[in-house]
């Protein structure tokens, strides 16, 4: 290693002293009721509701966020009675969030730059609540890009033969440097079933959406040689199953014959870079809640 440096309810958002759950359970009357009712009866304003039934599956999805200036239950206290009073009585599989808790956001990225220069910008900008502390890489070529934006960027060469063991030093960094999340910006290797266990929905990929039809190296010049109208990127949970994990944004843009290999390509990393953002900022907002092998995105 070496370093280099429907029903939807909103009021307003982005408090600075909130609280935010999400959960989900099997549908049934009064759900909506009793949790609003906990909240007001401790004197918590709500400033955001939004919730969504499954029908098909009978599951009900919420999610809520609160002022806690005059909230009567303490913060290190609100977990405890919601499991208590709540969430065991409905069956509910709740996340509880406070605003003023930043997420802790690690990128990871290999040669190509576009996925990192727009987040980086939109963080820089202070569009987003989160904090950067540090980059990997497995190559050292996107250094100046860190060093551009203040932010350490650590370097580990991976082969076949040092994988395992260097994986291992990244995830004693990640933990030092106290890491909830992880963002796969074309980073170009394969992340560990060790390290998806230690980030379980908390790493994030970008790829284009050729997938399954044009597999392997330039698919964009696969997708030229077949004449296809549209192009697109998914970005989505890492999991053990390769590309398979719970999808956050996905978008397409048209392209006719006029389009090159080249444009194709110029075209694709746009895109990529926006989905990518875009799934980013969901997950930072704490509006995601997998269920399943799927994704309630909430707005």
């Amino acid at each position: 290693m070496r370093v280099i440096f429907k029903y939807k309810w909103i009021i307003m958002q982005n408090s600075k002293n909130s609280a935010t759950l999400l959960l989900h359970c099997p549908d049934k009357s009064g759900i909506i009721a009793e949790v609003t009712n906990f909240i007001t009866i401790n004197k918590g304003n709500i400033i955001y509701l939004d919730q969504y039934v499954d029908h098909l599956e009978n599951v009900f999805f919420m999610r809520i966020e609160w002022e806690l200036d005059n909230f009567l239950i303490p913060k290190d206290k609100v977990n405890d009675y919601f499991e208590t009073l709540y969430a065991q009585k409905y069956d509910m599989q709740f996340k509880l969030y406070f605003s003023n808790e930043k997420p802790r956001m690690a990128i990871f990225v290999s040669k190509m730059s576009h996925c990192l220069y727009d987040m980086l910008a939109r963080y820089n900008a202070g569009e987003w609540e989160v904090e950067i502390p540090l980059i990997i890489s497995n190559h050292p070529d996107l250094q100046h890009v860190a060093e551009r934006f203040g932010i350490p960027y650590y370097v580990f060469p991976i082969t076949k033969e040092n994988k395992k063991e260097q994986e291992q030093k990244e995830m004693e960094l990640l933990k030092k440097e106290k890491v909830n999340f992880i963002v796969l910006a074309r980073y170009m290797q394969v992340v560990s079933e060790d390290m998806i266990a230690a980030y379980p929905n908390r790493i994030i990929n970008i790829h284009h959406s050729f997938l399954p039809a044009f597999v392997g190296a330039k698919p964009y010049h696969q997708a030229y040689a077949r004449g296809v109208k549209i192009i697109g990127a998914t970005s989505h949970y890492v999991t053990v199953d390769l590309d398979a994990g719970p999808i956050i944004e996905q978008d397409v843009v048209r392209i006719s014959h006029k389009d090159t290999p080249a444009s194709l390509v110029m075209k694709g990393k746009d895109l990529e870079k926006i989905v990518l953002s875009r799934a980013v900022l969901k997950h930072i907002e704490r509006k995601v809640l997998i269920y399943q092998n799927k994704t309630v995105i909430f707005s």
